[in-house]
């Protein structure tokens, strides 16, 4: 029995940040080469959940103009609220100083 076969430069298995940070530097550092990222989920993201947010500067050094480039990325962290779940029904709100710095999103 033959199989098709694709031959690549470079094989990335996973289509998660790292993934897809590997390859578009990759690219970038040599056009000519060929990349492929290879994703088990059914699209690339299947397996993020939502709500997640994130510091940009690595994508602003990966891809200054990301922004330009009509990234889905609209909504910045306006303000922060930890807190402390003390039973099923009962929470304390944290002060913003007792919330540590990697913590704090305002920007992101």
């Amino acid at each position: 029995m033959e199989r098709e076969a694709m031959e690549y430069d470079v094989v990335i298995v996973g289509a998660g940040p790292a993934g897809l940070s590997a390859a578009i530097r990759l690219k970038q550092l040599d056009s000519e080469l060929s990349v492929m990222v290879l994703e088990k989920g059914s699209e690339v993201g299947a397996h993020i959940l939502s709500g997640a947010l994130f510091e940009s500067r690595a994508l602003e050094e990966l891809l200054p103009d990301w922004q330009a480039m009509g990234a889905p990325l609209q909504t910045p962290v306006s303000e922060d609220q930890v807190y402390l779940y003390r039973s099923e029904t009962a929470a304390v709100k944290l002060p913003a100083f007792a919330v540590p710095a990697p913590m704090h999103n305002a920007g992101n």
